[in-house]
């Protein structure tokens, strides 16, 4: 799943170039480019999405991805909204605002108003609620963005339980996020390795264990904080005790999991951008994200095979490995209502 630049990219971009050959699973769309500043980096205008949306459908229907293209986007709310005033759409309330009221009618109702939006947009994944508990409230990443519902893991549990009924009950597959959890977290991945080992605390497992348990997520996210106490060598999106060991073993998650952005400074700096490929596959994460946030790489899928295809060929990453991702992602279309 890749970021890419542009409102209306020709038939000869990149972009729609990787689609037409089946060569990409999905999309991320964004409203800001961080590397220009510019506002309209994907998104527009409500009648611009729409067709941008239908013309990345049309170009992987004529190749063997086909309808299975994923479209997605981080409309969490608040401050983390893609779709927002600025680009023609309604203002949304953040988790922090719910979790405060803690309203499930309400958090029902607003979380249904934006599943009927991202449809109607054309979007079909949604890469939220974040379900990390509110421990540190500085926290400039998660606290300070108004993006955690709660302190108080029951309420986390609560409002997202509300608001994954309502976004996959109207056909949108939300994918929860941080896991472990970043709640504790003092920085920010974006800009570089967070260490979490002297402040994370198992209750940051406690909303992750009840959705997985109530089968409600169509997908966790990995992220990429460093916790030694989990792996003393590697950020939980690389790590095989945390996603094979901890998510799928002692969680049970049997479902998708997605890396957070594997151009983020966190992981290249650490690990280099080949061998963080490598890892994240190693670990049993199924669906590599590159935003292409802090770089411009549009020939990021074309690298991403190349690099795959020879882990294989070297014997480091079997076939085998590769299918159990690809039955997962298959899995995945099955879980919307």
């Amino acid at each position: 799943m890749v970021g890419f630049r542009g409102t209306a990219p020709s038939p000869e971009a990149p972009i729609m170039q990787a689609l037409a050959a089946g060569e990409l699973g999905g999309v991320i769309l964004f409203d800001r480019d961080q590397l220009s500043g510019a506002a309209d980096r994907n998104i527009a205008s409500p009648e611009q999405l729409v067709a941008l949306t239908s013309s990345l459908r049309a170009a992987a229907l004529g190749g063997p991805i086909g309808p299975e293209l994923l479209i997605a986007v981080d409309q969490e709310g608040g401050r983390v909204a893609r779709l927002n005033p600025s680009n023609g759409y309604l203002a949304t309330q953040s988790e922090a605002e719910l979790g405060a009221v803690n309203d499930l009618d309400l958090t029902t109702d607003v979380a249904t108003l934006t599943a009927i939006t991202l449809l109607g947009a054309g979007i079909d994944m949604n890469l939220a609620p974040v379900v990390d508990v509110n421990l540190n409230p500085a926290n400039p990443a998660i606290g300070a963005l108004d993006r955690s519902f709660s302190a108080d893991p029951a309420v986390v549990i609560a409002q997202a339980t509300a608001l994954i009924e309502a976004q996959r009950g109207a056909g949108i597959r939300c994918v929860i996020k941080h896991f472990p959890g970043e709640g504790s977290a003092t920085g920010n991945t974006d800009e570089g390795v967070v260490d979490v080992t002297a402040t994370w605390t198992e209750v940051e497992l406690e909303p992750f264990r009840a959705l997985i348990s109530a089968g409600l997520p169509a997908a966790v996210m990995v992220g990429h904080i460093r916790n030694d106490r989990l792996d003393p060598d590697r950020p939980a999106s690389l790590s095989a005790p945390t996603v094979t060991g901890l998510l799928r073993g002692d969680l049970g998650w049997s479902g998708v999991v997605v890396s957070d952005d594997l151009q983020a400074p966190a992981i290249t700096q650490a690990h280099g951008a080949d061998e963080a490929i490598a890892l994240a596959i190693e670990a049993g994460v199924d669906l590599l994200l590159f935003a292409n946030q802090q770089v411009r790489d549009e020939a990021i899928v074309e690298h991403a095979i190349a690099t795959i295809v020879a882990f294989v060929e070297s014997g480091r990453i079997s076939e085998a490995r590769l299918d159990e991702s690809v039955d997962r992602i298959e899995a995945l279309f099955a879980t919307v209502e």
